[in-house]
């Protein structure tokens, strides 16, 4: 399931970025993708990771065990936090973050909500649709018909908001029917939701 192809990966800063840094590479072995690395708490801090299939299939509870299991065994070597730690590992789920390009992209036409780090045009939080991105800027429809354009690098954070639309867009592609199976329209496979692990 491996690629030769490096994919592309989120930007991070400080811890995060050296947490990134040091699995990144492992997980992308594996032939999943990261999508954000996030550490919160100070007695015992919780890095979160957040991984993803390339071929837009669901992320399994099978798929985080396998991923958790790796990465802890790269954070006991690398040692970025000294003390008591707790690794999260899970899907992106639904409303997922807007971390990269292709995310920006595979989204467009969907809700997002988006966090500055400096205010543009006097606003810190804005809400829109996703027009896509390339690697310096995103774009957004607002709730007002204007369209804006945010410098990636000043994206605190972004995120889809959960509707129905994108529920409909996330359900995984249903199985072509068995020969001389009759096809039920009304079931449906239920959208992936997040699947998390835990290592204490």
């Amino acid at each position: 399931m491996s690629s030769n192809l490096t994919p592309e990966r989120p930007q991070h800063e400080g811890l995060e970025a050296r947490i990134a840094d040091a699995i990144a590479p492992a997980i992308e072995a594996m032939g999943f993708e990261l999508v954000r690395v996030q550490v919160s708490g100070k007695e015992r801090p919780t890095v979160q990771v957040m991984a993803d299939r390339p071929d837009g299939m669901p992320f399994t509870l099978e798929d985080c065990e396998a991923v958790s299991h790796q990465i802890s065994a790269i954070l006991d070597v690398e040692d970025p936090i000294p003390g008591e730690w707790l690794l999260e590992v899970s899907s992106p789920g639904i409303d997922r973050p807007l971390t990269r390009t292709k995310d920006w992209q595979r989204f467009a036409g969907h809700l997002a909500t988006v966090e500055l780090l400096a205010p543009q045009e006097g606003r810190r939080r804005l809400k829109g649709v996703v027009l896509g991105a390339d690697a310096a800027t995103a774009r957004l429809r607002l709730e007002d018909g204007s369209e804006i354009a945010l410098a990636r690098n000043n994206i605190r954070r972004a995120k889809l908001v959960l509707t129905e639309a994108l529920i409909a867009a996330s359900a995984p592609p249903r199985p072509p029917p068995a020969a001389g199976e009759a096809i039920d329209e009304q079931a449906a496979p239920p959208p992936p939701g997040r699947r998390r692990r835990k290592e204490q």
